[in-house]
């Protein structure tokens, strides 16, 4: 889903995102390193932080998940805010 995103809304969306690397980059990165259900909670977090009042700047996927995400937990797995980027990384 995530690449059909990329090769058919992408170019009509234009160059919005408010992050490094962009959300669908690292959909794709947090999926391949941590599997579908980790990544994919991780990827939510970050479309999640995108919102109108979220933050900006680098954000890579994390090496290594959070010590206290658990399967049975998948909501610990995302960090669900912006504050653990640099401030000075901000894009805006």
């Amino acid at each position: 889903m995530i690449r059909l995103y990329k090769l058919m809304l992408s170019p009509f969306l234009g160059q919005n995102c408010r992050y490094l690397p962009t959300c669908s980059s690292y959909g794709e990165e947090a999926i391949r390193r941590h599997g579908l259900w980790a990544g994919g909670w991780t990827t939510l977090a970050r479309f999640q932080r995108c919102g109108p009042f979220g933050a900006s700047g680098y954000d890579p996927v994390p090496e290594v998940l959070r010590p206290a995400a658990r399967w049975y937990l998948p909501w610990r797995y995302g960090q669900w805010t912006g504050k653990h980027i640099d401030p000075k990384t901000r894009l805006d």
